[in-house]
């Protein structure tokens, strides 16, 4: 892929991050954190990227120019629909901006509904079954430490797959064992609830996407076919163990508060969350092996099934 084909799609998902103005000034700011601390990567200089396209000087025309490959256009409007998605189903204004942007990059109708199909899926899937919390007793601590490597493991393995939705699937994943270590407790949560911890301790939705699969396309491995993924997952080119340590920092960060009965303090909370995850970036050559074992077992229908808790 081309630095200009770079370029375009990261344009478009900046224009997909900030087409909603709804979205929170907090998710805006932590954007703009992450093109700064990606800077200048492969020959583009995100901080700037992200000013044209909050100034307007980025069109929908203009990115279908630089993207002539039937599968560059596909993976730009992949990623735009995981970055409205990420954090919920689209709204109204992002799912125009998506037809606007099928239309400009002039892609398949089946091709294109049928993913965005497939991440809405995503995007919906249940936090667990219905079944009510149980009444708080002792809980074992050792089966939900292990609950929550697990995690982070599966968590980190989905780093290293070049699929958009495998990506998109780190959210949900994480919002669900936030969801069971509540659970544990004896509360029962919402994802209202889940989501405003989640920004609590500093975890913006949108913008850990927008991290997440902007280090893999600047990495060369979204969106490769074939040999790609066993070759990125072997040399693990991309991956900085990002999405291992966020998980394995959330779930005992959500382990504490519950444990707690809520009383954390947001800044305790925003401190535990960093501290853990320096902590587990420490632990990620440790779990890497177990990590790219698992990511050679998951394929498209796997990750769906694991995103619904199948």
């Amino acid at each position: 892929m081309t630095t200009e084909e770079t370029r375009a799609i990261l344009s478009l998902a900046l224009m997909a991050a900030f087409v909603d103005g709804d979205k929170h000034e907090r998710e805006r700011a932590e954007i703009r954190r992450i093109a700064d601390n990606l800077a200048q990567a492969d020959g583009v200089h995100l901080p700037a990227l992200v000013q044209d396209v909050l100034m307007k000087r980025v069109q929908l025309e203009h990115i279908a120019a630089a993207l002539p490959g039937a599968d560059a256009r596909q993976l730009a409007y992949e990623m735009a629909v995981c970055v409205c998605d990420a954090d919920g189903l689209h709204s109204p204004a992002e799912l125009r901006f998506l037809e606007q942007a099928k239309a400009a990059l002039a892609l398949a109708p089946a091709a294109a509904d049928g993913f965005l199909q497939q991440a809405d899926a995503v995007a919906a899937a249940p936090l667990a079954d219905a079944a009510p919390a149980p009444v708080r007793s002792t809980v074992d601590e050792a089966a939900l430490d292990k609950s929550i490597l697990n995690a982070a493991i599966l968590n980190g393995a989905l780093e290293l797959l070049p699929e958009s939705l495998s990506t998109m699937a780190i959210i949900p994943l994480q919002m669900r064992l936030v969801f069971n270590v509540g659970k544990a407790h004896g509360y029962q949560l919402d994802s209202g609830h889940i989501k405003d911890f989640l920004a609590t301790v500093g975890v913006g939705l949108t913008s850990q996407y927008l991290e997440q699969a902007g280090r893999k396309l600047l990495g060369g491995l979204l969106g490769k076919l074939g040999g790609g993924l066993l070759g990125g997952v072997g040399k693990q080119a991309v991956s900085s163990g990002m999405s291992f340590a966020t998980t394995y920092a959330l779930g005992h960060v959500a382990k504490r508060y519950y444990a707690g009965g809520r009383v954390l303090s947001t800044q305790l909370l925003k401190d535990s969350y960093a501290s853990l995850t320096q902590q587990a970036q420490g632990l990620h050559q440790q779990y890497l092996p177990q990590m790219r074992e698992q990511a050679r077992t998951l394929d498209a229908a796997k990750v769906m099934a694991l995103v619904r808790g199948r």
